[in-house]
């Protein structure tokens, strides 16, 4: 038992090639999972359907058991937000098909993991020399991504109305988009109060996470320049000690 665990530790916190390709294979489940939800989340649940719901969601509680054996503080592990995710995901995937039509947009929220992974974004790190140029940028277009496809599921489940529209994902996106860049061309709106409500939220929200995303694409919070005292990468854009070490740092400014 002992080995076992060791192995498992080794291929969630280890850095060598096979245990970073491991993470990369979860990763890449992650992005199967999330493409499998949003296409099926109002299909007609049929035998196929349910079994593969359901392996998906023993494969997912197997990754959660995992994590929480290794995890050198399982209580704090339950309270991360991507954890509370999965245990929903896996809630909805075990449920009677039946009763998943109202809970199945929580399925989405599996998509938060690709944000608070630190595997991961550590993994990205030290592959990656691009990612650690555009690190701000990738983790806020990843932000507007979860925010758009859950808005777009939970506007598909409860205020699109399948049987007036022939598209009802394509509507639910379309209205979405339209609503957080503030466009509102009014050929698709939400009357009821809820649905005012939601299309405040989508608005307020959804133009924050659009500006984030602009900011970190025009304006970085950080800068790329290797500290060559202590390694650290990501420095102020005005730096000029590292604020890890105090060593000067040398970055390179644009000339008047």
């Amino acid at each position: 038992m002992d080995k076992l665990k060791s192995l498992v530790e080794h291929l969630y916190t280890g850095h060598d090639r096979g245990a970073v390709k491991f993470r990369y294979a979860l990763i890449v489940f992650d992005f199967a999972t999330i493409a499998f939800f949003i296409m099926t989340v109002h299909l007609d649940h049929g035998p196929w359907l349910v079994f593969i719901s359901r392996l998906t969601g023993v494969i997912i509680l197997l990754d959660l058991l995992a994590r929480l054996w290794v995890a050198d503080n399982p209580r704090f592990l339950l309270t991360r937000l991507y954890t509370m995710a999965d245990i929903v995901v896996i809630g909805t995937l075990f449920l009677d098909p039946l009763l998943t039509d109202s809970l199945a947009f929580l399925r989405v929220l599996r998509g938060l993991r690709l944000i608070h992974s630190y595997h991961l974004l550590y993994d990205l790190r030290q592959d990656s020399r691009w990612f650690r140029t555009h690190e701000d940028a990738v983790i806020a277009c990843i932000n507007l991504f979860v925010f758009v496809t859950i808005t777009t599921t939970t506007t598909l489940v409860y205020f699109i109305d399948e049987t007036q529209t022939n598209t009802p994902y394509v509507d639910a996106l379309y209205f979405t988009v339209a609503t957080l860049t503030t466009t509102g061309f009014g050929d698709i709106t939400l009357t009821s109060p809820i649905g005012k409500l939601f299309s405040v939220f989508v608005m307020v929200v959804g133009v924050a996470l659009f500006v984030r995303l602009a900011q970190a694409i025009f304006m970085p919070q950080k800068v790329v320049a290797d500290c060559h005292a202590c390694g650290l990468t990501r420095h102020d854009p005005d730096a000029v000690h590292c604020k890890h070490c105090g060593e000067v740092v040398k970055i390179e400014t644009k000339g008047a």
